[in-house]
């Protein structure tokens, strides 16, 4: 059976003055495109079995507003690691999880929707989606099946 990788970049986040980079809230902006990532995920029945996700409060928040109801495992090498790194945690998922969902920053995960995907993605701006299907998690390389951001919805 084939596997699911959902890679998500955090919404917009607050500019931060004043606080380390790690502990940034969201802005509004980036409240409303996460509820919106959210709707769509639930409407295209993406839901993942299980979320790897960065510890920055951006990206919590971000998991926050999806409104998901799975395990998560908040990892705190996907917010320093890059693509490779990465990939390299897919690659150890459970072979009974079937969809999963990793939240994290740029530019590792467009790093990661570029090494895994079949197709270049240009850019990969806040609360950018990108759906690869893999034979397994110890793949190398899939099917990039959706890319969407939050103007796309």
């Amino acid at each position: 059976m084939n596997k699911r990788l959902l890679v998500l970049r955090h919404a917009k986040a607050e500019v931060g003055f004043g606080l380390a980079d790690h502990e940034r809230p969201l802005a509004e902006r980036g409240l409303r495109d996460a509820a919106a990532m959210g709707a769509h995920l639930k409407k295209e029945a993406l839901l993942p079995d299980l979320v790897l996700c960065s510890t920055a409060l951006r990206t919590r928040q971000t998991l926050e507003g999806l409104g998901l109801d799975c395990p998560v495992s908040f990892e705190r090498g996907i917010y320093s690691g890059d693509g490779y790194d990465l990939r390299t945690l897919v690659q150890v998922t459970p072979e009974e999880v079937g969809t999963l969902l990793l939240i994290g920053h740029n530019p590792a995960v467009h790093e990661l929707v570029v090494i895994t995907g079949d197709e270049p993605v240009a850019e990969f701006p806040t609360c950018a989606l990108g759906v690869v299907e893999l034979e397994s998690w110890e793949s190398h390389g899939g099917t990039l099946l959706a890319y969407r951001t939050p103007k796309t919805l």
